[in-house]
């Protein structure tokens, strides 16, 4: 919950539009690159504000009840990828593959949501 309005994703939003409709059109065209550089990372920053915080909560927790490890559950599914503790054929393949897709969705609506079909 927001200390205050607005919200740190909707003051990114007003200072993205900003920039694309203000200041984008008054620089010249070798720093528009730039610019709109700068309005994709904020663009980013703002989804990822929005979506981001209980979503990623909750699958960091999936993550260390399926690893159970609590200090660093990324790391450790990583890990216990990698020694394949999650191939095909193991116990918790389909809960491990669950989770990998949720992760992969949830970034992907953070950093490329066009990609899933919105934004």
């Amino acid at each position: 919950m927001p200390l205050e309005r607005p919200c740190a994703p909707d003051l990114l939003a007003v200072a993205r539009a900003t920039l694309l409709d203000e200041v984008l059109p008054a620089l010249p065209e070798p720093q528009r690159f730039a610019a709109r550089m700068v309005a994709n990372a904020i663009g980013i920053a703002a989804r990822e504000a929005a979506l981001a915080g209980d979503a990623c909560t909750a699958l960091v927790a999936r993550a260390a009840a399926l690893t159970g490890e609590a200090a660093d559950p990324l790391r450790a599914l990583a890990a216990a990828i990698r020694a394949g503790a999650f191939d095909p054929g193991t116990e918790r393949h389909a809960e491990a593959a669950r989770l990998l897709k949720d992760l992969a969705r949830l970034r992907c609506s953070v950093s490329a949501p066009k990609a899933l079909g919105g934004g």
